[in-house]
Formats: C-alpha cells, structure tokens, sequence
C-alpha cells in the first residue's frame, strides 16, 4: 500500500497528536513549528521535524511541501497565521489541505480561500463523548459534515443470521455498511453474502437522521 505524506504545520496540542497519530499508523510525517524546543520534542515521533516560520512562502517552498498528500494545519490562536498557512500550502500546490479553526467565522474564511476541509477538534471531540455518554447502543461516532457521520453500532437483533443481501440495509435504512466488526477482526472487504453475526459491531455511515433511527432500532 501507497504510504501517504503529511506536513503538519503548527505543533500545539491538536497538531503534535495527529502529526504522531499518522506516523504510528506508517504514514511519512514532516512536522513543522516555528517553536525550536517544539520541534526538537516531537523529532522522535515523526519521520522528520523541522522549525521554519509557515508564513513565509520561500520557506516552505524549500520543504517541498507540494509533494505532499495532505498538508493539516494546526495553528489555531493566530488566524492570520492560519489563513496565510492555508492559502500557502494550497499555492504551492499540496492536493488536501485540512485547517483547524477556532470559530464559525474562522471556518468560512478557510473554505473561501481553498481549504479542502475545516475541523474543530474541540467541538469534534464534545459531540463524540456526548453521543457516547448518551447511547449505549454507538460505540463511536465520528461526524464527517453537519449531515453525516460514522457510527459503529451494535448489531441489531432482526439482523443476526441474515445477510447484507437480505437485509437491503442501504434500500431499508439509507445507510452503507463500511465494515464488520467481529471479536478482533475487522472486514472491510464485505460482499452481499456476507452474514451479519450476535455480537457483531457495524460501521455504518449515514445522515445523523438515519444514523439515529439504527440506533432506536438496537434498542
């Protein structure tokens, strides 16, 4: 498999996680702050690390970065800093640039000038720990865009010993099936003959509506 390339831009919090995230699931990872000590801490955590001010376009010009899969922009306190970062790395041609941003506001800037996706991770990360505060039946729940989400669910019992073909779940329900989740294993090469088993955890996605109504469904 393609190992992908990240650059990480701006190591707070949220940036140093995903930047050490990615590079534990074996992915190449450039981390870049304009913090020394910063980038000295996280040097063993990535593939390489380097302190270069993100708002200075030659700069990173010099990284590559637009040989790049992905550029995460993780300044989050400074939005100037932030807009120009984006704007940079989507210039100097990286393919999906994801920024963090702070407010609504914040967001609606970064999608006019070109960011391929906005996160908040606070918010993010409350409504996953609500919705599983809230609901025994979703094991986890992560929310692509207003609209959609994944959840893994508990498989319903009108569901065990059947298969994805006689269930129709995408015709009945609206939502795909992603994976089955069974004891350790995960199949994400799933086929129509596939057979939903007791205990199994479905990963679905789905509109929050749908999602929902699986939910009562396992009840």
């Amino acid at each position: 498999m393609h190992k992908k390339q990240f650059v990480v831009i701006g190591l707070g919090r949220f940036g140093t996680s995903v930047a050490e995230t990615l590079y534990a699931l074996g992915n190449d990872v450039l981390a870049v702050d304009s913090d020394e000590e910063v980038v000295q801490n996280i040097s063993d955590s990535v593939t390489h690390s380097v302190q270069v001010d993100a708002n200075d376009e030659n700069s990173l010009r010099a990284l590559g970065i637009r040989n790049f899969d992905c550029a995460v922009i993780g300044i989050g306190d400074n939005i100037q800093s932030s807009i120009l970062a984006t704007v940079l790395a989507k210039e100097l041609g990286v393919k999906y640039v994801i920024t963090k941003a702070t407010n609504a506001l914040h967001a609606k800037v970064l999608y006019k000038i070109g960011a391929d996706r906005v996160v908040f991770p606070e918010r993010d990360m409350g409504e996953r720990v609500a919705h599983n505060l809230v609901s025994s039946n979703i094991l986890d729940y992560i929310e692509l865009s207003p609209d959609y989400s994944i959840a893994e669910v508990v498989s319903p019992i009108e569901w065990h010993n059947k298969t994805l073909r006689e269930l129709n779940i995408r015709a009945k329900y609206g939502i795909n099936v992603m994976a089955i989740k069974r004891n350790n294993d995960v199949d994400v090469s799933l086929s129509a003959d596939n057979i939903i088993e007791p205990g199994d955890i479905i990963v679905a996605i789905g509109s929050i509506e749908e999602l929902n109504a699986l939910e009562n469904l396992v009840k």
